[in-house]
């Protein structure tokens, strides 16, 4: 993603909608959120608010808290787990198509890596970071388990299994996952593909498509060794994280990908009626601390703090301890937390969060990048072809929304997620201890205010040292 950071700095965040009360608690913080200075590259329109930015961070956090009162106060209730489950077959064309997609997908990849040059039509960044690691963990929160059929690595694997049988070869019974791994083993994937991203700034190319082969050719092991389920249950780290994030969305896989059946349900239900592991919470602290990592690496303070001054002496070795560092110490708080208020309710009240702060700072990078399948489509293997019937040689991503349009989106997302967390969060304590107070809630509306200032204070100083220059 650092061509995307070298074009556009992301909007600000703010603003929710969970009711007519929570508005009036956040509209008057909001005005005090609005930031100081916007300016971006690949937008065309310019802001300036006469509020310093301490104004503006400490808004957004009085508006975090104040949703924390108001869910407790109110005593909101949490979705009824009575209610019959409304099933729906998902139709064999939308799965195969999806399952096409997928597939698809990564043999473009592996192709255009093994054979192709570079250029803005490189569809390992374009699939794996822009439409993957972005718009799909987008349409797992918001819509449902979309990955689960796009997912190639079950696709492949379902066929070298169709093709031993018919060569009459067998591997026997699948070995049993051992419970003592749980999730731990798409924890540490998830790590890794971290690590990728925010410090050994893989953003493409044939390192990416190396990268998925020997991902795949791992997966694939594990999917023979374990069974396919097992693996995409406890293993498989797209599969996990996906399925994590799917916990807020209003459909749900039931059973097997292969028998297509979702369920229907309230929306932000599955964060009360699944249960969640001490790896769930690592991992959902290792995504929001991710994104706010990356926030923090392109403040001024950053710069001169470790690169201006040379600290630990190469790029990789400093940001790989700052990130280790920063991602630890957040995993060490959010686990200790945890102790004081279940895992329940801390991870109920983080996911919506997470979310929320994937929107806000990713958004624009999925609306700009994503148009790069047009310079894809029209240079498969990076050879310089021109096989679209129009002149490319001008041509440049652009943000097709208003500016106001999706900064609203943004503001919206960073404190309806919080909100949405503090409810979630109340409801799960509730439930697990019968009932809750104020004070039993403070650690996690502490956090949540920690966080949100500690994003937003990085966004405007990204913003502020840009404009300054």
């Amino acid at each position: 993603m650092a061509r995307y950071r070298a074009q556009v700095h992301r909007l600000r965040p703010g603003r929710s909608r969970l009711s007519l009360v929570a508005a009036s608690i956040s509209g008057p913080a909001l005005l005090l959120a609005w930031p100081g200075v916007a300016l971006a590259h690949a937008l065309n329109e310019r802001y300036q608010a006469p509020l310093p930015l301490v104004v503006y961070v400490g808004g957004a956090a009085l508006a975090v808290a104040m949703s924390f009162a108001f869910v407790i106060l109110h005593n909101a209730p949490a979705p009824r787990s009575d209610a019959p489950a409304a099933m729906r077959s998902v139709p064999r064309w939308l799965r195969c198509g999806l399952r096409a997609i997928g597939l698809l997908a990564w043999l473009w990849i592996v192709v255009q890596a093994l054979g192709g040059g570079a250029g803005d039509g490189d569809v390992a960044s374009l699939f794996l970071w822009v439409y993957g690691w972005v718009g799909l963990a987008l349409l797992s929160a918001l819509i449902g388990p979309a990955w689960a059929w796009l997912d190639p690595f079950s696709t492949i694997h379902a066929g070298l299994s169709w093709l031993a049988g018919r060569l009459g070869l067998s591997g026997g019974e699948n070995a049993v996952y051992p419970e003592r791994l749980g999730r731990w083993p798409a924890v540490i994937g998830f790590a890794v593909v971290v690590w990728l991203e925010l410090v050994g700034r893989v953003e493409g190319g044939r390192s990416l498509g190396v990268f998925l082969v020997g991902y795949t050719v791992l997966t694939v092991a594990a999917m023979s060794y374990f069974g396919r389920d097992a693996w995409r249950a406890k293993g498989e780290t797209f599969s996990v994280w996906f399925g994590l994030l799917g916990r807020l969305a209003p459909f749900a896989l039931e059973g097997s990908p292969e028998d297509g059946t979702v369920r229907r349900r309230p929306y932000a239900s599955g964060l009360l009626s699944e249960t969640w592991s001490t790896a769930d919470l690592v991992l959902i602290a290792l995504g929001t601390g991710s994104i706010i990592f990356d926030g923090l690496s392109q403040t001024q303070i950053y710069f001169d703090t470790f690169v201006a001054s040379g600290m630990f002496g190469t790029t990789a070795l400093r940001d790989s301890i700052t990130a280790v560092v920063f991602l630890g110490t957040l995993v060490i708080v959010v686990l200790l937390v945890a102790r004081r208020l279940g895992a329940a309710a801390l991870g109920a009240g983080l996911l919506p969060v997470a979310i929320g702060y994937l929107v806000a700072h990713y958004l624009a990078y999925l609306l700009i990048d994503g148009q790069r399948i047009v310079a894809a489509l029209n240079d498969p293997l990076l050879r310089g072809d021109n096989l679209l019937p129009f002149d490319l040689g001008f041509w440049e991503p652009s943000l097709f929304l208003p500016t106001s349009v999706l900064w609203s989106i943004q503001l919206a997302a960073v404190i309806g997620g919080h909100i949405v967390g503090a409810w979630s969060g109340h409801a799960a304590m509730a439930r697990e201890e019968g009932g809750t107070t104020v004070t039993a809630q403070l650690p996690l509306a502490v956090l949540m205010v920690v966080l949100t200032s500690i994003t937003l204070w990085s966004l405007g100083q990204a913003v502020l040292v840009e404009a300054s220059g």
